[in-house]
């Protein structure tokens, strides 16, 4: 997997907001007892759950800004979207 870092250090060159308008695939689950679980896979951990889709897409939405900006605020790799 390629990163921000290992891409000539991008990420001293590139700002917070050039990050957060990456678009990243989602994975989405159906849960058996109801509700979806939505994953992004290329940010590892960064998952969340809901009732409804709108839910679960706001969630997650949320999840991947907070993801990068934490990586971010650290100096860790940030990994580009797979597509």
């Amino acid at each position: 997997m390629t990163t921000a870092n290992q891409s000539s250090n991008l990420q001293d060159q590139q700002s917070l907001s050039s990050y957060l308008v990456l678009k990243y695939p989602i994975t989405l689950y159906s849960e058996d007892e109801g509700g979806y679980v939505a994953e992004i896979k290329d940010l590892p951990g960064c998952l969340t759950q809901g009732d409804t889709l709108e839910e679960t897409i706001n969630n997650i939405n949320e999840a991947r800004e907070l993801w990068i900006e934490t990586a971010y605020e650290a100096g860790d790799d940030i990994p580009l979207p797979s597509y």
